[in-house]
């Protein structure tokens, strides 16, 4: 028996993963926006946020909570951290008992700190929960490179339920019984991603990035497994893959948004002209708030906050980091 897939957010990362399970199931993507909607249905493309690239046309878009996830046996939820509590609380008016729910959202919730799918836990008690993450960028996925994620979920008979539905030929999909790691790597990583990209804006190497990933790893690392985060969940497709994309490729948008910091641009002149959310930037503020808590030593962390909330420029963020004294790599 086919199931059906309830997608929510018609963004770029939604978008694509709807595209996957059309491969493999009846699916129904929720767009906030009636013409993208139409757009999807009519030209099989979201013209919006991936111009260009054809989607599987057995995905149905409608503007409809009700349409959407009166029909779900699968929930996806890929809507920005902002954005993510209250429109799962409107979710919850139609969507029956038991449906697992996944979140694709990388980023932490203001205020609270909690994790989406803590936020999933406490609107919907008793439903399987998880998280699809790993190094996957929407347009070379839609364009048919391979790649592989990974699924994170509180139930494993769920998650190998999920990974049939998820993966393709060219899109290898692995489970991860951590669900705390796999969801903590990929929030964090974005803040290590402005780094990165404040690196590049700044005109420095290779050396330079090469430095700021596998210190960035250490830090992210660091606070994930003092949050009750497993080791090698850091070295793998959810920590080191992530975080390797995210801070080499140009699709990024939290590395564009760094570069942009590099050369010198306000923040939020950088913010009001993307069409899309670079979740680093918000989540800063709440990766410091818990490093202090857990007390784990953050550096590149701390400087990344210090450029988008206190208005240092990168230059002096990046002089700050190479004047720290030195210790062993092992420190923390």
């Amino acid at each position: 028996m086919r199931i059906c897939v309830a997608v929510i957010g018609a963004g770029s990362w939604g978008t694509t993963v709807a595209h996957l399970t059309a491969h493999n199931t009846e699916t129904v993507l929720w767009a906030r926006d009636e013409s993208l909607a139409d757009d999807i249905n009519e030209k099989h493309q979201n013209s919006k946020y991936l111009a260009g690239h054809e989607l599987h046309h057995a995905v149905r878009a409608t503007a409809s909570f009700s349409e959407a996830v009166s029909c779900a046996d699968t929930l996806i939820m890929g809507v920005p951290s902002h954005g993510f509590r209250a429109t799962l609380e409107n979710v919850t008016k139609h969507l029956r008992a038991w449906v697992p729910v996944i979140s694709l959202t990388k980023g932490l919730e203001q205020g609270t700190r909690l994790r989406m799918t803590q936020i999933v836990n406490e609107l919907l008690p008793g439903h399987p929960y998880g998280v699809l993450t790993g190094p996957n960028l929407a347009k070379e996925i839609l364009a048919g490179d391979a790649a592989a994620s990974v699924i994170a979920m509180s139930d494993k008979t769920v998650a190998e339920e999920m990974q049939n539905i998820i993966a393709t030929n060219l899109f290898r999909v692995y489970t991860n019984p951590d669900v705390v790691g796999c969801e903590l790597a990929g929030a964090l990583k974005n803040v290590i991603a402005i780094a990165s990209g404040m690196a590049d804006g700044l005109g420095t190497g290779d050396n330079t990035r090469a430095a700021v990933i596998t210190r960035g790893l250490a830090e992210l690392s660091r606070l994930g497994l003092a949050m009750g985060g497993e080791a090698i969940t850091f070295s793998g497709l959810a920590g080191m893959g992530d975080l390797l994309a995210t801070c080499i490729s140009p699709q990024s948008r939290n590395r564009y948004v760094g570069v942009e910091l590099g050369k010198g641009r306000n923040i939020d002149d950088i913010i009001a002209e993307m069409n899309m959310v670079a979740e680093g930037v918000k989540t800063s503020s709440v990766v410091m708030q818990l490093a202090e808590e857990h007390g784990v030593e953050m550096p590149i962390a701390e400087e990344v906050y210090a450029v988008l909330n206190e208005g240092r420029p990168a230059a002096e963020a990046y002089k700050g980091l190479l004047g720290r004294r030195s210790r062993s790599e092992m420190h923390g």
